[in-house]
């Protein structure tokens, strides 16, 4: 099966809903330095008894932004006393789901992480956590809404050995997830038979192209040199 073209560019922007834009664009633009880049003033959009709303963007960098509506005369929703603005949970629902949906952002040095962990910790909404984890390092506190922001650096480059290993552990979680009582257990198993059913494949494919980059960048050193040759005999040719 031919893998469809890959054709988007990361996250355009990620919305969520607030009842307290004030203490949110404090947050954003105040502590954490995310300017306003974009503002919608809706009145009478949508169908019947949609309520007017300001949509306000920020910019979180490459491009990307993170976007909050809030809905004039709307009143925050009742529920249990977990959660955030947009979905409160009763006491019996675990702490680690309610936190599975969080947004990260992403920085590029210990030093940058360091800056926004400095600004957070003087704030109204201190750093709550600071995790390495694989291959990221991870600070985490939670807006004026209630939603759990992350800011993470890269420790190391992803290899290609682990984007097998991405592609093998979620083939084996669809098998798995497919079959009565899923576990992790059964999980590993069947990734460790696709691992030795397609590792002769994978290497193979890995030699394939390393052979075919090592073509290109010799035929760029040719065309180089052939380049550099063209212009000493035009420059002798001149003289």
């Amino acid at each position: 099966m031919t893998a469809p073209d890959h054709r988007v560019r990361g996250v355009d922007h990620v919305a969520y809903p607030t009842f307290d834009p004030a203490a949110t664009v404090k947050f954003y633009r105040d502590v954490l330095g995310f300017p306003v880049v974009h503002s919608i003033c809706a009145a009478g959009w949508g169908p019947e008894h949609h309520p007017d709303f300001t949509h306000f963007f920020f910019d979180i960098g490459n491009d990307d932004r993170l976007a909050f509506f809030y809905y004039f005369g709307l009143e925050p929703f009742g529920g249990g006393p977990q959660g955030d603005a947009y979905s409160r949970f009763g006491e019996a629902v675990p702490l680690f789901f309610i936190r599975s949906r969080h947004l990260a952002i992403h920085v590029d040095s210990q030093e940058d992480l360091m800056e926004y962990r400095r600004r957070l910790d003087g704030s109204e909404w201190p750093v709550e956590m600071q995790i390495q984890h694989e291959t990221i390092e991870s600070i985490y506190s939670h807006d004026p809404n209630g939603y759990m922001i992350e800011l993470t650096r890269a420790l190391r480059p992803v290899t290609p050995q682990e984007d097998l290993d991405a592609e093998l552990t979620i083939e084996a979680l669809i098998e798995v997830t497919s079959q009565p009582d899923p576990s992790m257990s059964a999980l590993l198993t069947r990734k460790a038979e696709l691992i030795v059913e397609r590792a002769a494949a994978w290497e193979e494919e890995q030699r394939a192209r390393a052979g075919r980059r090592a073509r290109e960048e010799q035929h760029a050193a040719a065309e180089e040199e052939h380049g550099d040759q063209r212009t000493a005999s035009s420059r002798r040719s001149g003289a």
